[in-house]
């Protein structure tokens, strides 16, 4: 059984997508993409520096349609999608539930919302590696944080304000390494409660088809079977914790042996390596990895 998933916010690196670009026919998908979110996504791609694309307005489009064209360049059809936060457009697309243009035109309503709702308070998020797990969770209470992340291999992410993680930091966990996350704000937390809402009126001018292809959703890893579930959840998903580790417990279940991570690829086919034992992956990083996620297929 073969999974395809969609990595969040935080995988973008300056220059990643400069390579793909020699791909026939992605240069000019972009180019088009570029005009449904109002960014220049190839310019970003090839030439924005690290705090360029570190921009929620543009990390979020950017990551999106770079999911999004790896996967047509794949060409291959998954037996299950599931993507990680922002990710979830992208796998929302490939369920079919949403078209490509639908997809891109939400997740420039929910960054240039986030991005709105992160300047409000200076927020930040930390990843919090290791350590017993109901400990870290009582730490990241006790200062007020939010477990916005949790992504299973014994990895959690703190969301909250810049003084909350200041004091988490001098008093962390035991047996813990905390690593402060090049984002923008604490994303789904109450402080993105201001970002639902406009997410949410976007939302409703868009008609879900049903997903033709399973998808499992963050909120709790269950299957979604309705494009209006799926609409909510998305919308939802803003202010509220990522279970990662509930899509990976699901992938188990349901018998997932390979997975491909679309572009940038990376982060959750690392997290599947800890998580998912036995399981065959590839993710994509550059075109040379298409011919061994092609291999993986056969």
């Amino acid at each position: 059984m073969l999974v395809l998933v969609a990595p969040g916010q935080g995988a973008q690196t300056p220059g990643f997508l400069t390579p793909w670009l020699e791909l026939p026919g992605l240069a000019d998908r972009l180019a088009g993409w570029s005009d449904v979110v109002g960014l220049d996504l190839i310019k970003y791609g090839t030439e924005g520096d690290a705090d360029e694309i570190r921009d929620t307005a543009v990390a979020q489009p950017l990551l999106v349609a770079a999911a999004l064209a790896s996967a047509e360049a794949l060409g291959v059809t998954p037996d299950l999608v599931a993507g990680h936060s922002v990710g979830e457009f992208a796998t929302a697309a490939l369920s079919g539930s949403l078209t490509p243009e639908q997809a891109l035109a939400l997740v420039r309503e929910r960054a240039q919302a986030m991005a709105e709702a992160a300047a409000v308070t200076q927020t930040g998020m930390t990843a919090v590696l290791g350590g017993d797990e109901a400990e870290v969770l009582a730490a990241i209470d006790k200062q007020g944080l939010t477990p916005a992340n949790i992504n299973g291999a014994g990895q959690i992410v703190a969301g909250g304000t810049l003084e909350q993680l200041a004091a988490f930091k001098e008093d962390a966990p035991a047996r813990a390494r905390l690593i402060p996350l090049s984002v923008a704000g604490a994303f789904h937390t109450h402080h993105m409660a201001p970002a639902v809402e406009r997410l949410r009126a976007a939302a409703a001018s868009v008609t879900p088809a049903d997903p033709s292809v399973r998808l499992l959703q963050n909120a709790d890893g269950q299957v979604v079977s309705t494009g209006a579930d799926l609409m909510e959840r998305l919308v939802a998903q803003v202010s509220a914790p990522v279970r990662w580790d509930s899509c990976v417990a699901a992938m188990a279940e349901l018998g997932v042996t390979k997975m491909i991570e679309l572009l940038p690829g990376g982060t959750l086919t690392g997290l599947a390596k800890r998580g998912l034992r036995g399981v065959q992956t590839v993710a994509l990083k550059t075109p040379d990895d298409l011919d061994k996620a092609r291999e993986l297929i056969k």
